[in-house]
Parts: C-alpha cells; sequence; structure tokens
C-alpha cells in the first residue's frame, strides 16, 4: 500500500462581506481566507482495488463529535476521487482531530480537501481537476487543495484567487468558545446592506489585499478587518460576543472567523500571544497560539501536493 501523512490546516477569514443571494438560496461572497497552524492530521494508506474498501477511525480532542459513517467529510472526499477517476481503492484513514466543529475554522472542508490532495498525490493525479467536485462536497473545501496561505474568495467562496504575500507574519489567538453555531442559521437571520455600502466594504478588502501582498505590519491589516455575519452571530450568540469583548479589553482588535464560533486576534509574536491567551482562557474556551500558513510543515515538507502543476487562478 502507498502511504502518506499530510497536515489539514485550519482556516480564518480576515474579511468577509456578503454580495448577494443566489436564486438556489446560496450566498455569495467576497472574502479573504488566511490559512493557520492549527491543523487536524491525516494518515492515509491506499492501493487500487477491484473492489472498494474504506477503513476510516478518528482519534484526537475533537473527535468525539464526529461520526465515521458514510456522511463523514472525509468518506465522501474518497468516493468523489473514487468515482471521478474510476479509480476504486482498499483505503485506511486515520484523523486526529484538533480542530474544533462548528467553529468557523473550515476543519471539515478541510479534511475533505486534503484528502482529495492526498490522493492526489499518491496515485499522480492533478487535484485542480477536482475543483468543481470539491464544491460539491462543500463551498470551502477547495481551499484546501491549493497550498497558497492567503486566498481571495469569491462566488459562494469557490472561485479562489491565490494571493501572494510578504511575511514576516503575525502570530494569532484563537478562542473558541465551546459553542457550534450552525451556518444555515446564521444566513437566515442575516439582512443584507445596500448594494452602494457592499460597494464601499469591498474597496477596503482590495486595499486589505494589497497590505498582505505589500508585507505591512498587521496593525495595518487589522484596520480593514470585517465580518458582516458578526451582525447576525453576536446578538444572539452570547458565548461568542463575550469572547470578542475579552479581546478588545485586551487592546487587541479580534475578529469572528466566517459564521462562528472562534474568534481571533492577532499580535506581534509567539511570547506576547501565548500571554495573552493565558488572560483569555476561561473555562469552557478553547485557546490555541497560531501562525498563518498550515500546509508548509513537518508533515508535508517532503510532500508536493500540486505534483508539480500551477494552480489555477480565480477558478470558477
Amino acid at each position: 500500500m502507498k502511504q502518506i501523512t499530510l497536515q489539514a490546516p485550519a482556516k480564518v477569514n480576515l474579511f468577509l462581506e456578503v454580495t448577494g443571494k443566489l436564486p438556489n438560496g446560496y450566498h455569495e461572497l467576497a472574502t479573504l481566507f488566511a490559512k493557520v497552524s492549527l491543523a487536524d492530521i491525516l494518515h492515509i494508506q491506499a492501493e487500487i482495488s477491484e473492489k472498494e474498501k474504506i477503513t476510516f477511525r478518528m482519534s484526537g480532542p475533537f473527535s468525539a463529535r464526529l461520526t465515521t459513517t458514510d456522511d463523514n467529510l472525509v468518506i465522501r472526499a474518497v468516493r468523489a476521487f473514487e468515482d471521478y477517476f474510476h479509480m476504486p481503492l482498499q483505503i485506511d484513514i486515520a484523523l486526529e482531530k484538533n480542530i474544533p466543529t462548528g467553529a468557523g475554522l473550515g476543519g471539515g472542508s478541510s479534511d475533505a480537501g486534503t484528502v482529495l490532495r492526498a490522493l492526489c498525490q499518491l496515485f499522480d493525479r492533478n487535484p485542480f481537476e477536482l475543483l468543481s467536485t470539491a464544491t460539491r462536497l462543500g463551498a470551502d473545501v477547495p481551499l484546501f487543495l491549493y497550498p497558497d496561505t492567503f486566498l481571495k474568495g469569491e462566488g459562494i467562496g469557490e472561485k479562489l484567487t491565490p494571493i501572494p504575500a510578504k511575511g514576516p507574519f503575525p502570530w494569532a489567538i484563537l478562542v473558541y468558545p465551546d459553542t457550534a453555531v450552525p451556518t444555515k442559521g446564521v444566513f437566515a437571520r442575516l439582512q443584507l446592506p445596500p448594494r452602494e455600502k457592499i460597494l464601499t466594504t469591498l474597496s477596503n478588502l482590495d486595499i486589505l489585499i494589497r497590505y498582505v501582498k505589500e508585507g505591512l505590519p498587521f496593525t495595518h491589516w487589522q484596520t480593514l478587518f470585517f465580518n458582516r455575519l458578526e451582525e447576525a452571530v453576536l446578538p444572539y450568540v452570547y458565548s461568542v460576543r463575550d469572547v470578542k469583548q475579552d479581546l478588545s479589553a485586551l487592546g487587541l482588535n479580534p475578529l469572528m472567523s466566517g459564521s462562528g464560533s472562534t474568534v481571533f486576534a492577532l499580535t506581534t509574536d509567539r511570547k506576547r500571544a501565548e500571554d495573552l491567551a493565558g488572560k483569555i482562557n476561561k473555562q469552557g474556551r478553547k485557546v490555541f497560539v497560531v501562525q498563518f500558513g498550515g500546509i508548509t510543515d513537518e508533515h508535508n515538507r517532503n510532500s508536493d501536493p500540486l505534483n508539480g502543476r500551477r494552480a489555477p487562478q480565480g477558478f470558477c
């Protein structure tokens, strides 16, 4: 059997505006994703077989809330790969679940995207052939086919443009209040602002992307941080609101990631981040100190997730 071990990184949204609603009920977004070093770990052994056999098990601090049944995104990703390439597999997957669920960190999507990327590497396939397939698994899944740390997302989040960025990057504190926020309910509560207001906000996204590209200090970045979905979460989910207030009281500029419930804030270095993490930690919260970039790590250093192929720009 061929085998591979990869990290499946979490993401945060440095910016998120909701630009419209489609006839099918999905909302269109403009967002800036950033991958971070908090990650699930996937150990995969696989070989081509005449008959499919999937063995899947989980461990880790956030595994108890999930099942290993067929509706898990990991198994769905394996089957999507098999169907697309007409390649039945005998496969064994062990997932160490370190990213909390329902947290706005993209954990399930990252697991699915990383499974697709891993299988493409093992069997010499181009992962970018699977972009449409990945989108059908979930709007954020295509994000994790890319090796880039920063990507602009449009459409329902699946139209992606990698953003080349200069370091050094700040450290971040992620605070998860042990509360899952269902995305469907968030969008149901959201009231879209007038188009003129949306266009004004989007101009800030362009400036933020320029700052990231030019390597300006994060103090410039965070003046432009924005998440429209906070309007549909903070007044209703007190645990998320309390985290944001507590981080603000420490002199930080916190932002909720995605549809919640994780709130994050940036700081200069690891020591400062760890000091702040100690101050923000309370019963019921999980606090993580992370760096930007979640793929170039000890598990993936010897891998080539693109198999030498260039990532498409602005996939539609």
